[in-house]
């Protein structure tokens, strides 16, 4: 009988030379398959004697048994060498230094309304907050510009396609007066019938929105309103609290206000207010911040307020603006934008 003991030690080095899992395949046919050495040794079985056949099959079985071994031994070097390769491709390198997630901050914005707020608030104000989709009567009527009034045209504003109950269109507030009417009509109900009313004393800072884009302009900006009213505040006031303002939210005293003769419908007389630096890059040049002025008996009446007996004032300023004075910003547009390279300034 053949020795089938060289029959196994060429399977195993020709499973060992298989480098692919298609190539251990072909090899595997060459002793397996439907005419491989060892399925030839089996089919060979027929010719002999009833007692040879059954001790060369055993023989046979035997050696078939060890071709598979060496066969599924190959094919798991194989699959593990794969393995190794894909997992050295996809390795992580622990030597490199690790990337920090950013640290975010408050939008220059949010920064310069707060100030805002948290120096006023030291002042003795309210800070209040309203609806930005505002009517009418608030926007506008409110605040002595009623219907088809020329002065309009200086708030232009969004519009919805939605009335209110009494008609007039609903609009996207031009400004955040509205809620001073809303907030003193409020504070007039709550001491009806009282002998002295105290005095209002309200910011709101918000969203407006205007028809206006430019480098310095929005369509949608943020504003802060101010409105002071009591039976004895005088435009005195208004200086002296704006100026401690400008001090306060630009940290330096060498700094001068300017009010210049202006109209708005709601204020009467009616100023604009100009600063101007004694020193750093804005040194000498008046810049417009604000504007202000007594308010209008009309919209003291619309309050629910007796114009006779408590007057006051009121003043509107662009927190933009005064986000990009305080900052050394020239362009409005770059607070909108999203660009972090630019906001990473203010983290």
């Amino acid at each position: 009988m053949n020795d089938l003991a060289p029959l196994v030690q060429d399977a195993e080095a020709d499973f060992a030379a298989a480098a692919l899992p298609a190539e251990l395949e072909d090899a595997k046919a060459r002793y397996l398959g439907k005419s491989g050495r060892i399925t030839e040794q089996l089919k060979a079985l027929g010719a002999l004697a009833p007692d040879e056949k059954k001790a060369r099959g055993a023989q046979i079985n035997a050696a078939k048994q060890q071709v598979e071994a060496l066969l599924n031994a190959r094919r798991a070097a194989l699959a593990q060498a794969e393995l190794d390769a894909q997992l050295k491709a996809e390795a992580l390198d622990v030597t490199l230094p690790g990337r920090r997630r950013g640290t975010g901050g408050l939008h220059p914005i949010t920064r310069a309304r707060m100030r805002i707020e948290e120096i006023f608030g030291s002042m003795g104000f309210d800070v209040a907050d309203g609806p930005e989709i505002e009517t009418d009567w608030y926007s506008f009527t409110a605040l002595n510009n009623p219907e088809n009034h020329p002065a309009r045209s200086m708030q232009d504003t969004f519009y919805v396609d939605l009335k209110d109950a009494d008609g007039g269109w609903l609009n996207l507030r031009p400004h955040t007066s509205p809620m001073q009417v809303r907030y003193a009509r409020a504070h007039a109900a709550r001491h009806a019938g009282a002998a002295t009313m105290p005095d209002i004393r309200v910011i709101v800072p918000g969203r407006t929105y205007r028809v206006d884009s430019d480098a310095t302009h929005s369509p949608m900006f943020h504003q802060v309103e101010g409105l002071w009213i009591g039976e004895n505040v005088s435009f005195k006031d208004l200086k002296s609290l704006y100026l401690n303002f400008v001090q306060a939210y630009f940290e330096t005293t060498d700094v001068e206000l300017r009010f210049r003769p202006s109209y708005f419908p709601f204020t009467e007389p009616s100023a604009e207010i100009d600063v101007r630096f004694g020193s750093g890059p804005l040194e000498g040049r008046w810049l417009e911040i604000s504007g202000s002025g007594q308010v209008h008996p009309q919209v003291v009446r619309n309050m629910g307020l007796d114009p006779e007996r408590y007057i006051g004032f009121a003043f509107g300023s662009g927190i933009d603006r005064l986000a990009m004075l305080r900052y050394g910003i020239s362009d409005l547009r770059l607070f909108f934008e999203g660009d972090l390279r630019f906001l990473a300034q203010f983290v």
